[in-house]
């Protein structure tokens, strides 16, 4: 019986730019930036590991969100603690989906913070109605 050493995989940057979907050149500006490792080499022989994977799907993920590169930066500066709370700063713009139920019945929220994809959203909105619904219904004096 043989005993094979697995070597981390590596993956050139059109790898690592078909398996993110990320243009190369926006893989290249996130290395630019620091918000991606360097690759291990230079220019046609750079290799990428699993690391960079990580890192970009991650920044991917969290520019769909919404999130801006400068809070990206900070998420991963502060990758081991809790994003610290930035309302009410000067300059500062949020995104806050404002969800109205009924009359006198508003939900207010912040995806980027709360973590959820559109898709994710959109299935919270429709669980809130539908609990709305159901308990209007209960209730036949409402």
């Amino acid at each position: 019986m043989s005993v094979t050493s697995e070597e981390p995989r590596t993956f050139s940057i059109d790898e690592l730019s078909a398996l993110t979907g990320l243009p190369k050149r926006t893989v290249r500006y996130y290395i630019q930036l620091g918000l991606v490792d360097r690759p291990e080499g230079e220019t046609r022989s750079a290799r990428y590991g699993q690391q960079h994977l990580e890192q970009l799907l991650a920044i991917r993920r969290w520019t769909q969100e919404g999130l801006s590169l400068e809070r990206i930066r900070e998420r991963l500066d502060n990758a081991s603690e809790p994003p610290p709370e930035r309302r009410n700063r000067s300059g500062t713009v949020e995104v806050w989906s404002h969800f109205i139920v009924d009359e006198g019945v508003e939900v207010k929220l912040d995806p980027a913070q709360a973590g959820l994809s559109p898709e994710q959203v959109r299935t919270f909105f429709a669980a809130v109605m539908a609990a709305y619904q159901h308990i209007k219904q209960e209730d036949p004096s409402a």
